[in-house]
């Protein structure tokens, strides 16, 4: 384990970074200042802690600022670990919170050991990261602009008889919908040509998600995920996007706990009390597990569409997949059999499901070009 010099904690803000300093020697543990949120800034005091000799360990919390921090620490020579902020110890009975206080329990923290790290993501890892968050975003957009056109039509006493709406035949309906007065025409059509605007942004950063997807180091991993049911681009993308190398998880049990898809526990002595899932960690990873494991409601079959994903992947990926729809079409006949609500159910099927995710993640390799990086 390499050995530093000082352990320096920071509180990072938009225009300021709070500093506090702790020595390797269990000297008392020091505030140092603020210092402006610049490169230059964090260049220069860096330089004049380190002394040109010294080793310098940071850390910070993640949050809004992102990564650039890290990156530029890493970059000019310097260890810095990005803190998960939900794993900080905190003590019950503090009640005051200030930037230097805050710089300061990091800075204590870090020397002891007590901190937990996050996945810091490489930049082209992040852009990827980033396009299946604003597609996500775009999709929420979507949805609110579907919901106040079929609310606006159904003040107005306009119903689609149709099966289903947004297909062609919804959309040819609403063009013969007129209103008497011209204000309310409008602002029918305004609704109208919102929906198709987000649809066609949607669709955009989708195409964006399959170029980038395909230049990441993750994409054998995601065009091996792709062979499992439920799991798609989007989906699979999402996966190695939010987590990452799947082989830093020693198990399948530590991946579904990072994810959330573990139920809590509240015990004490003779008494076990166990609870609904944590939803700890990434919500996006479980939301898109969650609905994937709703394709396991059917009876296990190799359509033709999961074959033709399948082909290009390795036999054990296949075999993998396979064995993965056996299981959990049955898991979700038994537990449905059982009179689990189906939420449950497939929060259940979910949780194993990133079970399979492991295991495919552990048998495929990265591309070594960009590991190289």
């Amino acid at each position: 384990m390499q050995e530093f010099n000082k352990f320096i904690g920071l509180d990072v803000h938009k225009s300021t970074i709070a500093i506090s300093i702790a020595p390797e020697d269990g000297g008392e543990v020091r505030y140092f200042g603020e210092i402006k949120n610049t490169k230059e800034a964090l260049t220069n005091f860096a330089n004049k802690i380190s002394q040109g000799s010294l080793k310098l360990s940071f850390c910070y919390e993640a949050g809004g600022c992102g990564y650039e921090v890290y990156r530029h620490l890493r970059n000019i020579g310097h260890d810095c670990m990005v803190v998960a902020p939900s794993l900080i110890p905190k003590k019950a009975g503090q009640r005051v919170k200030t930037d230097r206080r805050d710089s300061l329990n990091l800075a204590r923290l870090h020397r002891a050991g007590e901190l937990t790290g996050v996945w810091v993501p490489d930049a082209m890892n992040e852009a990827l990261r980033d396009l299946t968050r604003a597609r996500e975003d775009m999709k929420h957009l979507q949805r609110q602009a579907k919901q106040r056109l079929l609310a606006f039509l159904l003040r107005h006493g306009w119903t689609y008889s149709g099966k289903s709406n947004w297909t062609k035949d919804h959309f040819n309906w609403l063009e013969t919908v007129k209103f008497q007065h011209a204000g309310q025409q409008i602002v029918f059509q305004e609704y109208v040509d919102t929906v198709k605007y987000c649809g066609k942004r949607v669709e955009s950063v989708t195409q964006q998600i399959e170029v980038c997807s395909r230049e990441s180091a993750c994409w054998p991993v995601i065009e091996s995920l792709m062979a499992l049911k439920g799991i798609d681009l989007i989906t699979a993308a999402t996966i190695m996007a939010e987590i990452g190398d799947l082989t830093r998880f020693d198990s399948a049990p530590k991946l579904m706990s990072y994810l959330g898809l573990v139920p809590s526990e509240h015990s004490s002595g003779s008494s076990v009390r166990r609870g609904g899932i944590t939803k700890t960690g990434n919500s996006h990873v479980r939301r898109v597990l969650v609905e994937a494991a709703w394709t396991y409601r059917f009876p296990a079959r190799k359509t033709a569409h999961t074959q033709k994903r399948a082909k290009v992947t390795t036999e054990a990926v296949q075999e993998i997949s396979w064995n993965a729809q056996k299981r959990l079409c049955q898991r979700y006949k038994e537990l449905n059999a059982n009179g689990k609500i189906k939420v449950q159910t497939c929060t259940a099927i979910a949780r194993e499901l990133a079970g399979f995710v492991w295991a495919i993640g552990q048998t495929v390799p990265l591309k070594q070009s960009a590991n190289a990086q």
